[in-house]
């Protein structure tokens, strides 16, 4: 699913950004050589997901005189890391002024179209009436800058012993509609094969309210397009879900790995009932396997051929830095290979660094 959001920017663009992804894959691979023999996967905690940020990224490299304020709007999912980045950068420049807001990634869009934000981080694609209402002012698109790379995981009880989940299965929880094909609604636990004390255990469904980039998201790629159940019990931040899901041992519930806890475990997810189940590790995002894995991008105003101010110059360079990509680590997700940074800053005339 990670190559299917790459998909909005134009193709010469794509191709890169995937060769990049699935050579850094390669090498990651070669140090977990159990995955595909078809027995289910352990599912992991934020405890055992590590990432490491290539030594190929640059340091960071202040300027001086960058002064102004950063206005940020946009997605939840990434409101904690524009915070690390804004703290970081700010440890360079301490006149710079920082405010954060984090309602969904459905306002970025109509706040960069008014001015009103200097970057909209988003969990998901621009959708293309969105695009058409930025072009429609601007006489140009948005870009849209892959930051950091998440995992989009089903979290359940630390103490649910559930093994795996298909998506099939997953749509027939969530959605009426069962677009994925499994053969009937599916409202307990019993169904999906537990026994014992959870045979006869209602599924208490959680996830996002519409405003989120994750609710989209998970519309659109777990639920093949439906529509949600009406008893999905909507929160308005990630960090909402993973806490409901650790007070209530029959939920299941969807957010990004970086808000995983120790109270919640991440299911190992399968494509079909023939395929391996994988676990949201960082090498089965880049090469795909992994079937909800996304970039988290930071949408930006720049007209082609310009050039950008000094403040949302550096502060991309930041981001793209070894520094930069140390807070997403920091923050639970998983930093952008050296040529994936190189292509983004290049969309923004800055590929010479």
């Amino acid at each position: 699913m990670l190559a299917q959001t790459a998909s909005l920017l134009p193709l010469p663009a794509v191709l890169p950004f995937l060769f990049a992804l699935v050579a850094w894959a390669e090498t990651a691979r070669a140090g977990d050589a159990e995955l595909g023999k078809g027995a289910p996967i352990a599912s992991s905690t934020r405890r055992d997901v590590s990432a490491v940020v290539d030594p190929a990224l640059p340091d960071y490299q202040p300027l001086s005189g960058v002064s102004g304020s950063i206005k940020s709007v946009g997605s939840d999912t990434m409101n904690n890391l524009m915070s690390l980045w804004a703290e970081g950068f700010k440890k360079s420049y301490p006149n710079v002024r920082a405010e954060i807001e984090g309602k969904g990634s459905s306002t970025a869009p109509p706040a960069l179209i008014a001015g009103t934000a200097t970057f909209g981080p988003m969990s998901r694609d621009m959708k293309s009436s969105e695009i058409d209402a930025f072009d429609a002012k601007y006489g140009y698109k948005p870009v849209l800058l892959p930051a950091a790379i998440d995992m989009l995981a089903v979290y359940v009880h630390r103490d649910n012993p559930i093994e795996r989940l298909t998506l099939a299965q997953i749509d027939a929880m969530y959605s009426p509609h069962r677009k994925g094909g499994y053969r009937r609604a599916i409202r307990g636990w019993g169904e999906l094969g537990l026994t014992d004390e959870w045979k006869n255990r209602a599924i208490s469904l959680y996830g996002r309210n519409a405003a989120s980039g994750t609710y989209a998201y998970f519309k659109e790629n777990a639920l093949f397009g439906g529509d949600y159940r009406e008893s999905v019990i909507e929160l308005p931040g990630s960090s909402s879900v993973v806490q409901a899901i650790e007070a209530d041992m029959h939920a299941v519930g969807y957010s990004g790995i970086g808000f995983a806890t120790a109270g919640v475990r991440a299911v190992p997810l399968a494509v079909d009932d023939i395929s391996p189940a994988v676990p949201p590790r960082p090498q089965f995002a880049l090469t795909g396997e992994y079937p909800l894995a996304r970039f988290l991008w930071i949408a930006v105003n720049y007209k082609p051929g310009g050039h950008l101010d000094p403040l949302r110059q550096e502060f991309i360079k930041y981001v793209y830095s070894a520094a930069g990509q140390s807070d997403v680590v920091k923050d639970g997700y998983f930093p952008v290979t050296p040529q994936i940074a190189e292509k983004a800053l290049s969309s923004v005339g800055l590929g010479a660094r």
